[in-house]
């Protein structure tokens, strides 16, 4: 048998052949890729005059936001838009989590309704006047609420801008501008209509005549809408510190509610219930409240990797 490679072999081109040559094979006479000269492939997509079915109908494009001056003139005669957009967060690229929405207003709703269980479990409330006294302590207690956040923010936000490091900190810094703008329209809102109706504005009142008296009842009734939907979104959203950090609004929800619950045991709320009940309330809303924070930080560490270290840069 002839050896491989021989011209007598099999394997071997026969003399003359173009593969009996070294070197790389001549070129095919068609094109290693793509179709044949003159053949098309049909498009993609279905054919002309096709109804595309309801389901898969071209989708609309997105709406337009409105204008900044549209949304200033929204918020002139609606008070309500105006503290949504004054007391939510609206940072780009702040994490929207729905899970995370829900215990926030689970943190802040539970306190109510423990307070409005209790007041029935005991008959706290006998009459009509008692309802509208403890509708008012209920009111004041927001304010304090509202008061004693506003004590607290500068002191937790001050800590934890000071605890970062890096370039975090001047970032920090330049994102407390919306949160503190936040807490001075609250106490704005706060003491607007105060101020219009105290008697030492009397003067000021005759002084005006009956169109200014209009205007600031209209004034007065705009802010005390404002300053009422802003305390619930400035609890509910712990005044937009999440513009800062998402990880600010649980912490200092867990911070207030501790000082909220000292502060009642000093001032001796809910003398009316027995000790025991009362024991337990005083401090139930915190446990509860603490513990919804703490859930609402393991969420942001598990499913956006957000952490106290991480925020903090350590």
């Amino acid at each position: 048998m002839a050896p491989r490679g021989h011209p007598n072999s099999p394997s071997a081109p026969p003399p003359g052949h173009p593969y009996a040559q070294s070197g790389p094979p001549p070129a095919y006479p068609y094109p290693q890729s793509g179709p044949p000269p003159g053949h098309s492939y049909p498009h993609s997509g279905p054919p002309p005059g096709y109804s595309y079915p309801p389901g898969y109908a071209p989708v609309p494009p997105p709406r337009a936001e409105p204008s900044r001056a549209r949304n200033i003139l929204r918020g002139l005669y609606n008070p309500l838009y105006a503290a949504q957009r004054t007391f939510r967060p609206s940072r780009p690229g702040i994490v929207h989590d729905p899970e995370v929405r829900k215990l926030q207003l689970w943190r802040t709703g539970l306190g109510l309704l423990a307070w409005v269980g209790l007041m029935v479990t005991y008959n706290a409330v006998a009459s009509a006047d008692d309802v509208q006294g403890v509708a008012s302590d209920r009111l004041d207690q927001s304010w304090t609420s509202v008061l004693v956040l506003v004590c607290t923010f500068p002191v937790v936000v001050g800590a934890f801008v000071a605890a970062a490091r890096g370039g975090l900190r001047r970032e920090y810094l330049r994102r407390t501008l919306r949160p503190v703008g936040s807490v001075l329209a609250i106490m704005a809102s706060m003491g607007t209509s105060a101020l219009a109706m105290a008697p030492e504005s009397a003067g000021l009142r005759d002084a005006v005549g009956l169109p200014g008296r209009i205007l600031i009842v209209v004034l007065c009734l705009w802010s005390i809408g404002f300053a009422l939907y802003g305390i619930g979104l400035s609890l509910v959203h712990v005044f937009r510190t999440a513009d800062i950090h998402e990880v600010l609004p649980p912490i200092l929800a867990g911070v207030l509610v501790w000082e909220m619950a000292l502060l009642d045991v000093i001032t001796g709320s809910y003398d009316q219930v027995p000790p025991g009940a009362r024991v337990i309330f005083i401090l139930g809303a915190p446990v509860t409240v603490t513990a919804l924070s703490c859930w609402e930080l393991y969420r942001l560490r598990r499913d956006h990797g957000l952490t106290l270290r991480t925020a903090l840069s350590r």
